[in-house]
This record gives C-alpha cells, structure tokens and sequence, in this order.
C-alpha cells in the first residue's frame, strides 16, 4: 500500500517515462527529472536491476552527471539480501530523486517486492523524493502492474497477468511502449478487472510527470493516453470465458501530448499550455 504522507508535507513527484526517451540530443524528460530531484544539489540513485546488461547503469550514472546533477550513485540488486543491506538502505536515505532503467518489470518485482528497499522508496517518496522510472522501471511504480498481457487493441478475457508494483500509489496503472507496441488492448483488459485505477497508456520518448497535488503533466515527443473508467456503466469480464472478448461501456479516453494535464483527483483533462497563444 502507498505509504501515508505525512502532516504538513508533500509526496515527491513520481515519473514513469514510456522507454526510450532521448538520450543525445533534446534530453527534457531527463533534464526535468533531474530539475525536480534538486536541480544542481539533486542527489540521484540511479536502480538497473530490470537490466541484465552491464552497461545500462554506468551510461544513466554519466547522463545525469552531464545534466547537472550534484551526485549520482549506481545501486543494483542481485539477490533479495542485498535489500537489505544497511548501506544501500543509508545511501537511499540521502537520496533526492531514484530512478529505475528499463528491462523486465517482473525480475525488479521478485527482486525488490516486499523487502526493506521497497519500504524505503514508498517512504521516501512520501517524504517529499522524487521517483521515476523507465519503460519497465515505469511499470513498477505503481500498486498493480501489468506483468505480460497479449498486444493489439481488443480486451480478452484472461490476456493480461497483473502482478503487485512497488506501491507508490494505487491511482494509476501504467504502460509503456504504447503505441508502438499495439498496447491498447492490454492496458483496457487490466482495467476490466478493476476500473478504480486510472490507466496510462505511455508512448516511447513521453513522460507522466505526476505532481504533488496528483496532476498529470506530459513531457516528451509523443502522446499520454489516458483511460478513466470510474464511469463504466457495464463490463462482461466476469461472465465470459479465458480468451474471449469482453464488453464495457461507459470508458472515457483522453489523449494528452506535452502541455496538457490531468488531475488523477478529479480525473479532469485540460488542454493546459496547448492554449497559450503561439509567438
């Protein structure tokens, strides 16, 4: 469950990225990350543990660097003691902005579900720290995750497996690599589970910057696809059989693309700075 915010604070920002957001030549998403973790003082632990390979937390410990940030340390995890190691849990103590590369969402869950670590990042970010991730680093973020689930655009009865996240918040449920990869199907069967969950579809080099006060602000080249479901009027998904297709009514889909905003709260979209008159 998403740790209580504590009287007279506010939570950190959290940031799931879509994957491959720009790394060379306009690197925003990252920038902003680094902007809202400290700017200059901003004190960056950078976790790799989706990545089998070697090279993806040294090449985010230099991007970071190059961007301004104060300090940045590389903190994989190979087995579930490491978790628990009062070093790793000290330095993430200190830490203003963790961020989680791509890779594959299950092994960071098996890895870090349940242990001291993931305590301390929901603790952390209730504190007021910032935390982001990318692609499968994105998917974790939240209290449900999708594991795996078929592409394409249609919802089937039992084509999604959902697995528990690090529980920063149970408000969203993300995916990435969205439009891409055919996502729409997936991300609606897992809402057809539960519609409570607000659902974003995450395009490839596009960011969810989620403020303090739960506003959804796109950063990025692509599209945010938002699914609210608190309005569904019917869903099948109990009455038909593995593998068949499901009916609901009443979803409502927003679009969003760098400027514009939604409020996980009162789960209104606006066209935000997409208004401000062109120079």
């Amino acid at each position: 469950m998403p740790s209580k915010v504590p009287d007279g604070e506010r939570r950190g920002w959290i940031i799931p990225i879509g994957g491959a957001e720009n790394k060379e030549n306009d690197r925003h998403i990252l920038e902003r990350f680094v902007a809202v973790s400290g700017g200059r003082d901003a004190d960056i632990v950078v976790i790799p543990t989706a990545s089998r390979m070697n090279e993806t937390g040294p090449r985010y410990e230099k991007l970071f660097g190059d961007l301004g940030a104060a300090r940045v340390t590389v903190m994989d995890f190979d087995t579930r003691r490491d978790c628990q190691e009062p070093g790793r849990l000290k330095r993430l103590e200190e830490a203003s902005g963790i961020f989680f590369t791509g890779g594959n969402q299950l092994r960071l869950s098996t890895l870090l579900g349940g242990t001291p670590v993931a305590k301390l990042i929901r603790v952390r970010n209730a504190h007021g720290v910032t935390v982001g991730g990318t692609s499968a680093g994105a998917s974790i973020l939240s209290e449900h995750m999708i594991a795996f689930g078929d592409e394409g655009s249609s919802v089937i009865s039992g084509s999604v497996r959902l697995a528990p996240g690090l529980g920063l918040t149970n408000r969203f449920i993300i995916d990435q690599h969205f439009r891409q990869r055919d996502r729409l199907g997936r991300l609606l069967t897992a809402l057809a589970y539960n519609p409570f969950a607000v659902g974003i579809g995450l395009d490839e080099d596009t960011a969810a910057f989620i403020a303090p006060d739960e506003t959804v602000e796109v950063e990025g080249s692509g599209g945010v696809t938002i699914v609210d479901g608190a309005d569904v009027s019917f869903s099948s998904m109990d009455a038909v059989s593995e593998g068949q297709p499901v009916c609901m009514l009443g979803l409502r889909l927003h679009i969003l693309v760098a400027g514009a905003t939604f409020n996980l709260h009162t789960r209104v979209a606006t066209p935000g700075t997409l208004l401000q008159p062109k120079e």
